[in-house]
């Protein structure tokens, strides 16, 4: 599978996702998708990600989730959410301490 065609399955992914949430009653705002390789760099450095992220190849999103209208911060509350990801193929980053972080495996990353 090309990259381009797993970006579209990433988005498809993300439709996906977004149904549950809304399936449940929850709600998400959209934080970070796309990030541009200096971003990442400079992330890396301050010991918050990778040079590597699936961001930068428009492969990886951060959700922020609302449930009963209170922002929700534990790993927890996320994993119904990362369960049903991971049942699309998606990697769910509450298995290494991001809950907020959906994404699409490719080149060994995650």
């Amino acid at each position: 599978m090309t990259l381009r065609e797993k970006q579209s399955k990433f988005a498809e992914m993300i439709w996906e996702l977004l149904g549950e949430v809304r399936r449940r009653g929850w709600e998400v705002t959209l934080d970070e998708f796309y990030r541009p390789p200096e971003t990442a760099a400079l992330y890396a450095k301050q010991g918050r990600g990778s040079v590597k992220s699936l961001h930068t190849l428009k492969l990886a999103a951060d959700i922020n989730l609302f449930i009963g209208g209170k922002y929700q911060q534990s790993t927890k509350a996320y994993e119904p959410l990362g369960v049903f990801w991971e049942g699309l193929g998606g990697a769910w980053g509450g298995r290494f301490n991001d809950a907020r972080h959906f994404s699409l495996p490719h080149g060994g990353m995650k």
